[in-house]
């Protein structure tokens, strides 16, 4: 096996997670400071902040079909570029009109990077090594996450510093440009899929040498894949049989990731601090604590999804977040002390399970022929959950309060431990194609 050269494309594709989290945690240092500039009420600055979420909705739900037309590798080309662009016209416009456009550009380029990484990572992967490659995607976005933090606690005292915190975006955008045009290939299970088989056998020769190639290869072809196009595939087809099931559960695990309140605190996390009544520098310091631990039990998760598998990281993740939801439910206006430990319990429950087992679960349990589309569309379901949260989240906050906001996002949480237990299942060191026969849609 070419570890160099599988590890290599791996990173390549991860940068979009990079991006994808600088530019969901980016906004929370600049919060204060925009609603200020642009004189903003509790609903306005809902829209500041969520009007990327839009741009995720339609990225997300476009950027499936549009791969399987046109490839892995040009869509991800165009993602870099749409990053580039949104973070110029943050940083740079006095107009809150274009801002707010800017940031939809932003979120069809986060809404595209949460279906492409995942999708062409479990497509060049060897079966056992897909489910912590995959995870490498949610790592880079919680190192996105935890570097906005810090670039936010660094910037926040200087005159105009929420402008610079809107730029660190394009500087990482440009770099995955070049990376992109660096010895990056298109997905071999894409290429097959479109009739070019000797092209995919060619980069599976890269990855693992020639008798893997051959293997990969006639496992590819074996379920049906080698098609002139997969144009024909419309949303439409999602709900058909036993596909259909299929899709419907891998749609309510990603919609489960996100309405737990996983966005609210990204985005929030120092509005949540301040309503416990510490300043702003405090509130971005514990910020950065809840990153950091964000990021600490995202390395737990890949050491051991592999190991211990996707339902058991799944079910045990889901447990915790909910034991911690409601604990800060309860003691929200009791303890600052308590609502950060409370919290950190949280994300770090968060990022053992959902936050990258998801992705690796709905990445598998989707036929290749299919994969694109089905991936569009769970994604974009999550998304608009995602929307509802992050838009009225700062009103939830201001009228219901603490205890009550989070009390809704516990019991979201306790939904999801349930359906985990009887509904997902285990996919851990199974090929792509052996998953589609034991799920009876291959």
């Amino acid at each position: 096996m070419n570890n160099r050269f599988l590890y290599w494309i791996t990173f390549v594709s991860v940068n979009s997670g990079l991006l994808f989290g600088l530019n969901m945690a980016g906004i929370s240092g600049a919060i204060p400071s925009v609603k200020d500039f642009y004189g903003l009420n509790d609903i306005a600055l809902g829209l500041a902040v969520s009007s990327i979420i839009i741009g995720c909705l339609f990225g997300s739900l476009f950027a499936g079909s549009l791969s399987d037309k046109f490839g892995r590798r040009t869509m991800m080309v165009i993602t870099a570029i749409l990053f580039i662009v949104s973070a110029l016209g943050c940083s740079l416009t006095s107009s809150f009109l274009v801002f707010v456009i800017s940031r939809m550009l932003g979120g069809l380029a986060v809404g595209s990077a949460a279906v492409l990484s995942p999708t062409y990572i479990s497509e060049i992967s060897p079966a056992e090594k897909r489910g912590t490659l995959v995870s490498y995607n949610q790592f880079a976005i919680v190192i996105g996450i935890l570097l906005a933090y810090f670039i936010d606690y660094a910037l926040v005292g200087l005159d105009n510093g929420w402008r610079y915190m809107l730029a660190v975006p394009l500087i990482f955008g440009l770099l995955f440009l070049v990376f992109l045009f660096i010895s990056f290939p298109e997905s071999p299970r894409w290429l097959v899929k479109v009739g070019q088989s000797e092209k995919a056998r060619g980069i599976l020769e890269r990855i693992g040498g020639v008798s893997y190639a051959a293997d990969e290869l006639k496992a590819i072809q074996a379920t049906g894949s080698e098609e002139k196009s997969d144009s024909g595939v419309h949303v439409k087809d999602l709900f058909k049989g036993r596909i259909g099931y299929v899709v419907l559960l891998g749609t309510l695990l990603a919609a489960f990731q996100q309405i737990t309140g996983i966005n609210a605190v990204v985005n929030y996390a120092p509005a949540i601090f301040q309503k416990t009544g510490v300043g702003t520098d405090t509130a971005l310091l514990q910020s950065i604590i809840v990153g950091f631990v964000n990021f600490l039990f995202t390395l737990v998760a890949i050491r051991l999804v592999d190991r211990s598998g996707r339902k058991t990281l799944l079910t045990w993740g889901a447990a915790g977040m909910t034991i911690s939801l409601v604990y800060l439910s309860i003691g929200f206006n009791a303890s600052g002390l308590g609502v950060l430990i409370s919290l950190l319990a949280y994300i770090a429950f968060f990022a053992a399970s959902l936050a990258p087992v998801m992705w690796v679960v709905t990445s598998e349990i989707y036929p290749t022929r299919i994969r694109g589309v089905a991936m569009s569309f769970s994604t974009a379901v999550s998304w608009v959950f995602t929307l509802v949260v992050v838009q009225f989240f700062p009103w939830m906050l201001s009228n219901f309060g603490g205890p009550v906001s989070f009390g809704i996002f516990a019991f979201f949480s306790l939904a999801a431990l349930l359906f985990i237990i009887f509904f997902i299942p285990e996919t851990k060191g199974k090929s792509l194609e052996q998953i589609e026969k034991d799920l009876k849609i291959g």
